[in-house]
């Protein structure tokens, strides 16, 4: 991985932890403020960040770990069971966001994997789900995804 690549990441992982931090922070006090008021709690299926924000710091803090691993050339920090758990898990919650209507990309930027990094994560998924990239083009047609 190149510097500026490892910069970037680096960068994104802090930004996100921080927004996460303040957002938690933000979310915490409404809440409370709803229920010393008396306030209905936001009608089921509301998007609303995580109660805790722990997964979350928990998720940003694993994957600054794998970057530096890899940036120091051991590719070995996840067995192939944690790694087939964590992007199951990664899966569920992508697809699970995505029908609750919370709406943006899976990678950060362009520059947080490579195209041929993307490629054959995504050729591996396809296969893993017994899929083929005409059916994939086919559920891209049917939901406008």
């Amino acid at each position: 991985m190149s510097p500026r690549k490892a910069a970037t990441v680096k960068a994104v992982v802090a930004k996100a932890v921080a927004a996460k931090a303040a957002t938690g922070k933000a979310v915490a006090k409404k809440t409370t403020g709803a229920k010393a008021t008396g306030a209905k709690p936001a009608a089921q299926g509301t998007v609303r960040t995580a109660a805790n924000g722990t997964a979350s710091a928990e998720a940003a803090a694993l994957a600054a770990k794998i970057e530096h691993d890899l940036r120091e050339g051991r590719s070995d920090t996840l067995t192939p069971q944690a790694f087939q758990a964590l992007m199951a898990a990664l899966c569920k919650s992508y697809g699970t966001q995505l029908e609750a209507g919370v709406q943006f990309l899976p990678l950060a930027s362009q520059t947080s994997a490579s195209p041929t990094e993307v490629m054959t994560t995504t050729s591996a998924l396809l296969k893993a789900a017994n899929l083929a990239v005409f059916e994939l083009g086919m559920w891209q047609s049917w939901t406008g995804r």
